[in-house]
């Protein structure tokens, strides 16, 4: 499953087909493939998607900001998204619904050099933060420093464009939010400058699933289309188990599929990563999703919190 970079407009021509058949899905990820996309690429790889019935078709386009835009607009079945952003997209009206989960605890931490002078959340009073999605990430790092003692104005905030590691490396800044426990902190380690993570469900902020999967909201409505989604999610969990079971045989398949992630970082991301899939994908913790949206609403990133199941459900509830 080699996949190339997309730009959003051959993406939207290619995409623009009449009626999708009822067993072929279009899945766009949320970046170029990497083993977070795990369970998508043994499912394909070995067979699982054709075992029920369906032909998926997995892109890769060169924006992440892309596939919810394109899943809203009709011309992508699914998307790989993010928890944090789908609040804010429903918020903005994108008819979007979380259909599963494909990383089921938060990536996301604020890192710090192993041999710095920081070695505790507290220790960030007066020092720079380098951040890369602003809005989210300061509401994060926020709640962090409010779990801590500190303030938001007790820290500098520095925009750092998603360079987050070269930033920290190179003395930019002292620390950055943002940074995937299971690459960054592998590519700090890598080049011989290994990095602290302080967790962000462990300093304040209620956790929630890195990635998940987004259906538009409408075609859930179309019972080919939902059962589609169903098998689509049955399929995926399968993957998961086997991959579970045989790690090194999925390692094997993914790096088979994709040589080009054959690599020592790729390597130590997917031992990092295999832990965090979801093992229930189309599983739906309501209180979870729920504190989570009042957590974004008191941090001003939304406005108001929606009735759950207008942005998020569980296919198989009766």
């Amino acid at each position: 499953m080699r996949l190339k970079p997309l730009l959003l407009g051959v993406v939207l021509v290619a995409f623009a087909a009449p009626a999708f058949a009822a067993d072929r899905l279009v899945l766009a990820l949320d970046w170029f493939v990497n083993p977070d996309h795990g369970p998508i690429v043994v499912a394909k790889e070995k067979g699982y998607f054709e075992r029920h019935g369906l032909d998926v078709e997995v892109v890769a386009p060169a924006d992440p900001n892309d596939p919810p835009k394109l899943v809203a607009a009709g011309r992508a079945d699914i998307a790989v998204d993010y928890q944090p952003q789908l609040h804010v997209q429903v918020a903005e009206g994108l008819p979007l619904v979380r259909i599963g989960t494909l990383i089921a605890t938060p990536l996301n931490s604020l890192v710090v050099l192993a041999d710095g002078p920081i070695h505790a959340v507290a220790d960030l009073k007066g020092k720079s933060v380098g951040i890369s999605v602003a809005g989210f990430d300061d509401a994060l790092l926020g709640a962090m420093l409010e779990a801590n003692g500190l303030k938001p104005d007790d820290v500098e905030i520095v925009n750092v464009n998603f360079s987050l590691s070269p930033s920290l490396l190179s003395g930019q800044v002292d620390a950055v939010i943002g940074a995937y426990r299971n690459f960054e902190l592998n590519q700090m380690a890598i080049e011989g400058r290994p990095g602290r993570a302080f967790h962000v469900e462990e300093e304040g902020v209620p956790p929630y699933d890195e990635l998940v999967y987004a259906a538009n909201a409408d075609a859930i409505a179309d019972p080919a289309k939902l059962d589609a989604y169903r098998r689509f999610l049955v399929a995926v969990e399968e993957a998961t188990q086997w991959l579970l079971n045989h790690p090194d045989d999925a390692w094997e398949a993914f790096k088979a599929a994709n040589p080009e992630l054959d690599d020592d970082l790729n390597a130590r991301a997917w031992r990092d990563t295999l832990t965090r899939f979801a093992l229930r994908p189309a599983a739906l913790d309501h209180h979870r999703y729920d504190r989570f949206a009042r957590f974004l609403r008191d941090k001003g990133v939304i406005k108001a919190v929606p009735p759950l199941d207008t942005y998020a459900v569980d296919l198989f509830a009766e």
